[in-house]
């Protein structure tokens, strides 16, 4: 049959990204306790794509992803799995990311109940100038962390009380692939930074625990994020990072935000 996709386009439009975005495949997650998790993800794949031909093959990446499915991931294999599509579908460049739910266990801090915590996290690779002296390739590992803080200038200026709200710590590494970040002990840096973290089960007296804990830590939003810069920046395997704090404010009708890149 004829393939439509090989032939030719006098456009003169080189796209930079051509893909597949929303595929839902399993994966097998490496822990840190050495047993692994099988996540649902939700898998983004692209090339680039010269100006001279008229489309991608799309069912190659379907192909590559099915083969990584069946093999235990840690963060930088990902490189092998964008090269393989790279390979097959004769590009220079690539990007896979992969975004998944991932569970840990927690215990609550005073009656010890061990239940079950969520995180969304992602993997991301990219790859340059593939099988060319000057090949790039970059991975990040992310994670989105909630947590809990309570308001500095609230304590500060009432009475009684202050005002607390759940906040969102994104962070996204990047780091070398002969070196490893666990996504378990990224999570615990964030949590150690807040106000206080969260925990899915809570009886009165652990959450008599965690009010007095963030309580007497108050943080604004900045603080948490410089909190967790200052973690990055003496961690010697990052190269870069992204750090993202958002809280939903109680009594207000926005959020508060900070950002910072290095």
């Amino acid at each position: 049959m004829k393939d439509i996709q090989n032939t030719s386009d006098d456009r003169g439009v080189n796209i930079q990204k051509v893909g597949i975005k929303n595929l839902d495949i399993p994966l097998i997650i490496q822990r840190k306790d050495e047993e692994n998790q099988v996540v649902n993800a939700i898998a983004t794949a692209c090339v680039s794509l010269p100006a001279e031909y008229k489309g991608t093959h799309m069912s190659r990446f379907v192909e590559v992803l099915n083969d990584w499915k069946h093999k235990n991931l840690l963060g930088v294999d990902i490189k092998g799995c964008v090269s393989a599509f790279v390979e097959k579908l004769n590009a220079k460049s690539g990007y896979l990311k992969f975004e998944f739910k991932y569970f840990l266990d927690k215990t609550s801090p005073v009656t010890n109940i061990v239940s079950t915590m969520c995180y969304n996290c992602s993997f991301e690779g990219y790859l340059e100038n593939y099988g060319e002296e000057d090949e790039e390739y970059k991975f990040v590992l992310g994670v989105k962390v909630p947590i809990t803080t309570l308001c500095p200038c609230s304590k500060e200026i009432s009475d009684n009380g202050a005002h607390n709200q759940r906040a969102i710590v994104s962070v996204k590494v990047s780091y070398d692939n002969e070196d490893h970040i666990w996504l378990e002990d990224l999570i615990e840096m964030v949590e150690k930074n807040a106000s206080c973290e969260l925990f899915p089960i809570l009886k009165r007296e652990d959450e008599k625990y965690v009010t007095e804990k963030a309580y007497n830590n108050p943080k604004f939003v900045e603080d948490v994020l410089r909190d967790v810069v200052l973690n990055l920046r003496e961690n010697e395997i990052v190269n870069s990072f992204e750090v993202e704090c958002e809280s939903m404010e109680s009594i207000h009708n926005h959020s508060a935000w900070a950002y910072q890149a290095e």
